[in-house]
């Protein structure tokens, strides 16, 4: 077993706490007793929930592993992420946003990777595909990419989260052409149209192949997002579906726990029920210890 892993703890990751949405003035006072604190850039979740519980991050293939989560197959070709985003200009340089899965509407998307498939998929080394709300390149040769999903850089410069080197060129290549695509496509135009921003790019990150399976230690995860589904998987661990409160993740295991919250669910009374919940099962002696992420 891991020597951090203590099995009597809980890590949940819940929603934003500032800006005013925490009300309940016992909360605040509990949290301030704690050692919560703000991150000072967005990090991603993977990586930040192996850290708190001593578990190897994978050295390649996070995309093949979200595709993993998300179909329950581990996938055997190489494989990155392709996310939706909006590369917005400003006077000298490109600002990115990534658009949250929600904000955009199954068809459109299809009809986006099926126009990349249809128009730079020729050589058949590379292909596009479109799985739920999120997107995938394959390529026959591995290619340089990003580390971090579209979201860790949201609102930033994307240069400085580009691959470095020789072997990049390849990738800066890809983005051009699939910007240069999806320039004018009808979906752009509907969306532009209404007020909405466009897909005018797609954010490559975390190519790789996916990690042979190997089973490991790990508490019962309980989360909606494919990614860490598809590292437990990957690991032969117990995962299920956010249930719908942090009191069924509870209930449903004797021990500790990793507790994902959606990310739509961001009121503030949901974020208050999650932290009552949690304090209650400590002062119980439900679960011995509390690692908290508040989103942000």
């Amino acid at each position: 077993m891991n020597a951090s892993y203590d099995n009597s703890a809980a890590v949940a990751v819940l929603p934003p706490v500032s800006g005013g949405r925490l009300q309940d003035k016992s909360l605040r006072t509990w949290l301030a007793r704690s050692d919560l604190g703000l991150e000072p850039e967005k990090q991603e979740w993977l990586a930040q929930i192996t850290a708190v519980l001593g578990l190897p991050y994978p050295e390649e293939g996070l995309a093949a592993l979200r595709m993993w989560g998300q179909t329950g197959d581990r996938p055997t070709v190489w494989i990155a992420g392709a996310d939706p985003v909006y590369l917005e200009p400003r006077l000298d340089h490109l600002r990115l946003h990534a658009l949250p899965r929600a904000a955009m509407p199954p068809a459109d998307l299809r009809a986006l990777f099926n126009h990349l498939q249809a128009t730079l998929s020729d050589d058949k080394r590379f292909g596009f595909a479109r799985l739920g709300s999120c997107g995938y390149l394959r390529s026959t040769s591995p290619i340089a990419t990003a580390a971090m999903p579209a979201y860790v850089v949201d609102k930033q410069v994307p240069t400085d989260f580009l691959p470095q080197g020789d072997d990049s060129a390849t990738f800066r290549n890809l983005l051009s052409e699939i910007e240069m695509s999806l320039h004018d496509h009808d979906v752009n135009q509907r969306r532009v149209a209404a007020g909405q921003q466009p897909v005018n790019g797609l954010w490559l990150w975390g190519g790789g192949l996916a990690p042979a399976r190997q089973s490991r230690p790990q508490p019962p995860l309980f989360s909606d997002d494919p990614l860490l589904l598809g590292y437990w998987d990957s690991a032969n661990a117990v995962a299920r579906l956010w249930p719908g409160s942090i009191a069924d993740c509870i209930e449903a295991t004797a021990a500790g726990f990793v507790a994902v919250t959606p990310e739509h669910q961001g009121d503030s009374a949901f974020l208050e029920d999650c932290l009552g919940q949690l304090r209650a099962a400590l002062r119980e002696k439900r679960i011995g210890r509390l690692n908290s992420k508040l989103l942000d």
